[in-house]
């Protein structure tokens, strides 16, 4: 796929509420230096997670639907910082924090292709068949990545101040994507992983995109009626 041209993120380009910043970081770059080694990746999948409080609809589906916890802390903090978090006690997950300081929000980095840095990600990444595979997961987007829960937890994608030895920055396009499709997320149980939460969203085409998989009720919950988009 051609690629576009890239300019600075900053940070109030990242205060909109998650659902709204989710699709313009389709096709952004992130770029993270780990040990010396240098990985970017351009973003093709994402999904948006609102907190308590964050926007018009509460989202049951997010780590922050409790409120501040000392785990989900990095998310009500100011936009741009990088949310890592652990996932089944084994996959370190990316998100951009989004939305005003004080409102919890995280776009998840669910996929990406590998643009720069493709010898370090494979062996970041050594199960991975081919280019498609290494970064096609939140979990594996993080390996590739180089960026460890809870070392990098918090880690700022603005400034790329150091961050136990790691920096990363993103970078929106110059000109966003003019395509875009959107679903539910993936895995997400309950009424939060159906079409009441549209809220992942992804480069239609791309080979790194993810496959969806329904999370525990959510196909239940769809089929019930309490998915009211159906």
């Amino acid at each position: 796929m051609a690629q576009g041209e890239w300019r600075a993120a900053t940070r109030a380009e990242l205060e909109d509420l998650p659902a709204v910043v989710a699709p313009r970081l389709l096709g952004a770059r992130l770029t993270t230096v780990v040990g010396g080694e240098t990985v970017a990746l351009r973003i093709t999948e994402v999904e948006a997670y609102h907190g308590r409080g964050t926007g018009p609809v509460p989202d049951p589906g997010s780590h922050a639907r409790m409120g501040p916890t000392a785990r989900n802390a990095t998310m009500w903090g100011e936009p741009g910082h990088l949310y890592v978090y652990l996932s089944h006690g084994i996959h370190s997950c990316v998100n951009v924090v989004s939305g005003p300081a004080g409102v919890a929000g995280g776009c998840l980095l669910r996929a990406g292709e590998v643009i720069e840095g493709m010898d370090a990600a494979f062996r970041r990444r050594p199960a991975a068949r081919a280019a498609r595979d290494l970064a096609r997961g939140p979990g594996r987007f993080g390996d590739a990545a180089g960026l460890r829960h809870p070392l990098h937890d918090g880690i700022d994608a603005i400034t790329g101040a150091p961050c136990h030895g790691a920096e990363a920055r993103l970078e929106l396009l110059a000109e966003p994507l003019s395509e875009v499709a959107s679903g539910p997320r993936v895995g997400v149980a309950g009424v939060a992983g159906t079409d009441v939460f549209p809220w992942r969203f992804w480069v239609p085409g791309d080979p790194t995109v993810s496959a969806f998989r329904w999370g525990r009720g959510a196909r239940e919950a769809a089929e019930s009626g309490l998915s009211s988009h159906s």
